[in-house]
């Protein structure tokens, strides 16, 4: 019953049937393991109704997406989530067609949290960019120039986070740290060069384009809030890391199965997968919470706090 979360290829289901033949000696054909799948599945429509309405009243959220194929065809999985609940979702798109779809953010009015994925911002709610997407972006300026604003950002983004973490911030502590990002970008200003070629670009039309160090610096001049989010929301994160540690598991099906056989298998394993990582949160027995499902009684409490 435990494999039920993991996999839907027809070679593993294969071989999930050799091991109880072999070890238990219990034949068990693959319609079987399928139609228990899909029952599964269908047992768990409200269970997973009800993590998506209370992730739309929830006040901060992670999201996150990834490839995933379905048949060879690339469609993408999106994830979210908070340190109790996890709601997957597979959809041809990556954008904001598919987040409508998804039925999270539309209306949502709390703060999404994630990397800087524009059709995010789309929607009308606060939002909190991930700060390890950005220090790894700093580091990455930092050690291919000369300039010294992405490493006193870093150290800035960093100090804060250790006073977030230990309790420690005030009014005024709060002000300095915002007038010290403000020095930052400034200084950041001032020390990124001319770009030679701009007189060119200028009698072209459309985007100018610039250096990975002058687009990561105007980002961080026009997203201050939400960079700093975290810091004046104590119930914010000052990463991404909760989506992603709730996507590594569909990237671990992935690597196993290669692909799944239809959409219906698909949908299966996120709606399961939701559960059984939402019962982990709560940290559960999953056999025993799997259990419940086909008892009748899928732990719907576990909505409940």
């Amino acid at each position: 019953m435990y494999y039920l979360y993991f996999s839907t290829k027809l070679s593993v289901i294969k071989g999930f049937i050799g091991i109880l033949s072999d070890i238990l000696g219990c034949r068990i054909s693959p319609a079987t393991i399928v139609n228990i799948e899909r029952n599964c599945y269908d047992k768990l429509e409200a269970f997973e109704s009800g993590v998506r309405y209370l992730l739309k009243q929830s006040h901060a959220i992670n999201l996150d997406e990834t490839g995933l194929r379905i048949n060879a065809s690339r469609n993408w999985l999106h994830v979210a989530g908070t340190k109790n609940l996890t709601y997957y979702f597979v959809h041809k798109k990556r954008g904001s067609q598919a987040m409508d779809s998804m039925g999270i953010l539309p209306g949502y009015t709390g703060v999404a949290t994630h990397d800087f994925w524009k059709p995010y911002y789309k929607y009308d709610c606060q939002h909190s960019l991930c700060n390890a997407h950005l220090l790894r972006e700093l580091t990455g300026v930092a050690e291919n120039s000369d300039q010294e604003w992405p490493k006193l950002m870093s150290d800035l983004l960093v100090c804060i986070k250790h006073q977030v973490d230990n309790g420690l911030l005030d009014t005024e502590l709060i002000k300095k740290f915002s007038e010290d990002y403000d020095h930052i970008t400034c200084y950041g200003m001032n020390e990124i060069p001319p770009d030679p070629e701009s007189d060119v670009q200028s009698k072209k039309r459309g985007r100018k384009k610039q250096t990975a160090a002058k687009n990561l610096l105007d980002r961080f001049m026009r997203f201050k809030e939400d960079i700093l989010r975290f810091m004046y929301d104590p119930d914010v994160s000052f990463d991404n890391n909760q989506a992603e540690r709730d996507i590594r598991m569909t990237k671990v099906q992935q690597k196993i199965s290669g692909t799944f056989r239809s959409e219906q298998g698909a949908r299966n394993f996120c709606r399961i997968r939701g559960y059984v990582s939402t019962v982990n949160k709560k940290s559960l027995s999953v056999i025993d919470s799997i259990s419940e499902i086909f008892n009748g009684n899928p732990l719907v409490y576990l909505l409940q706090n």
